[in-house]
């Protein structure tokens, strides 16, 4: 039963290539590079399908090992580093107080929503420039 497998691992090295493509996540396609090495191999030295397992569970916790390392060594650079961070986006921006912001909490509209804000006192129509965030709150100064 020699060699029998060899299809089998590189159809299964395919799949997981493409559930990563529809699943991201940086972890299939190492499984997948596994899979696929094992089938080429098992294609080159037809081998028992223990030795196979065997040459799979070692490439794989190579390639993810490597891969691990990999990731750690060279972060990705995006473009927009802040495209995840809702709310540090809307630093600097400058805003519409809507419910006067008395005794240090009050609301601000901010694009089509309104926030709770904390900061100096405001009336209602006051204009604020959003300065950070604290406890879910926009912290605010007064223009």
């Amino acid at each position: 039963m020699a060699g029998n497998w060899a299809w089998a691992w590189l159809i299964a090295g395919a799949l997981l290539a493409i559930a990563e493509m529809a699943i991201p996540g940086i972890f299939l396609i190492w499984i997948g590079a596994a899979a696929f090495l094992t089938g080429l191999i098992a294609l080159l030295f037809p081998l028992p399908l223990e030795w196979e397992l065997g040459v799979f569970a070692v490439a794989a916790i190579v390639s993810v090992l490597a891969s691990l390392r990999l990731i750690q060594k060279g972060p990705v650079i995006s473009d927009d580093p802040l495209l995840n961070e809702r709310i540090a986006r809307l630093v600097g921006r400058t805003v519409t107080v809507v419910e006067a912001i008395a005794h240090g909490e009050g609301r601000v509209r901010v694009g089509d929503g309104v926030w709770t804000a904390i900061g100096d006192d405001c009336a209602v129509g006051d204009k604020v420039r959003i300065i950070g965030a604290r406890d879910g709150r926009l912290e605010v100064e007064k223009i």
